[in-house]
Formats: structure tokens, C-alpha cells, sequence
């Protein structure tokens, strides 16, 4: 198991900024949102398998990758431009063994590995309602779902979560924690 340095990750995201896979925020900003979803799985034990749901341009999943080389991540973007940028990322820093890159659609997916993570991570896959069913669908029972969150307001009902089978923990630091029943 490879662990990389700090400047490792800063250089590959600024790299997926460059080729237009990220916004504008700093990448400071952008490695010290995705820590918060690090934190939120924080109870995970080794060797869990977590997805990114929407990978993009590596947030959160590198940083998770890099923070927390015990896990099992799956980087998913229907993309193939974004997921060639990911595996290059992925085989230079010696992640291989412990990061697949899978590019296809999440309904592929739905359809293959219903239930089969431990946790699901989104950034910014769709509309709230869409992309907690398709994590809940994703994800084990009692598994983890974080999404990322706006600056202000809440955006889930009770009635939404519950529909989904899913329960809201907690929602903090631009995240909110679910997990499925």
C-alpha cells in the first residue's frame, strides 16, 4: 500500500483544475471540504469499500484515498475523459491495489452491485432526492451515505429520507450523514 504526500494530492487536483474537471475554489479549499466527508467515515473500519458516486475530477475520493489508505475506494464517473485522468492519477501515486476507476453509468451499477458498498460519498452527482435513492440502493444496510451539502439551508425532508429507508445522523461541516436501514 503506497501512501502519498500532501504535494502528491495539491498536484493531482490542481492538474484535474487545469483540465476543467474542478471549479475555480482553491485547492486548500476544495482538500479541506473533502475531509469532511474523511471525517464523516471516520467510524469505517479497514478495508471497507467505499464509492464515489460522480467522481469527476477526483473530490472527494482522492482525498479519501490519500487520507485514508486503509479503504477500499471506487472511483465511478460516466466520463471517460474524466476516468482516463483518474487511472493515470491513480497509477502514479501507487493506489492501484486499493482504488478501482469505473467508468460507467451509475445504473450499471444499480443493476450489478445493489447493496455492495460499506459507504457512498457524493460531491456533486444530481438533485438531492436523486443522488441519496441511488446511494441508498448502493450501499449495505446499515452503510454509510455523506453528500455533499450547500453553504446554507436544508434541502432534505423527513419524508424524502424516510421513503428512501434511510436515517439523517447528522449534517455538518458541508456534509450530511445518512445511513440506510
Amino acid at each position: 500500500m503506497s501512501v502519498s504526500s500532501d504535494d502528491d494530492l495539491v498536484r493531482a487536483l490542481t492538474e484535474s483544475r487545469r483540465l476543467g474537471f474542478l471549479g475555480a475554489r482553491p485547492i486548500g479549499e476544495v482538500i479541506e471540504h473533502a475531509r469532511a466527508f474523511v471525517v464523516a467515515l471516520d467510524p469505517l473500519p479497514a478495508h471497507s469499500r467505499v464509492l464515489d458516486l460522480g467522481s469527476g475530477g477526483g473530490v472527494p475520493g482522492l482525498v479519501i484515498a490519500h487520507d485514508r489508505p486503509d479503504l477500499r475506494m471506487v472511483l465511478l464517473d460516466r466520463r471517460t475523459k474524466r476516468t482516463d485522468f483518474l487511472r493515470r492519477v491513480v497509477h502514479r501515486l501507487q493506489w492501484s491495489d486499493r482504488v478501482e476507476v469505473i467508468a460507467d453509468d451509475v445504473a450499471t451499477l444499480l443493476a450489478g452491485e445493489p447493496g455492495s458498498f460499506d459507504a457512498v460519498v457524493a460531491r456533486g452527482f444530481g438533485p438531492p432526492e436523486l443522488t441519496l435513492s441511488a446511494a441508498a440502493r448502493l450501499v449495505r444496510p446499515n452503510g454509510v451515505i455523506v453528500i455533499s451539502e450547500p453553504p446554507s439551508g436544508d434541502r432534505w425532508s423527513p419524508e424524502t429520507i424516510a421513503a428512501l429507508g434511510t436515517d439523517r445522523l447528522s449534517a455538518s461541516a458541508g456534509v450530511a450523514v445518512f445511513r440506510r436501514r
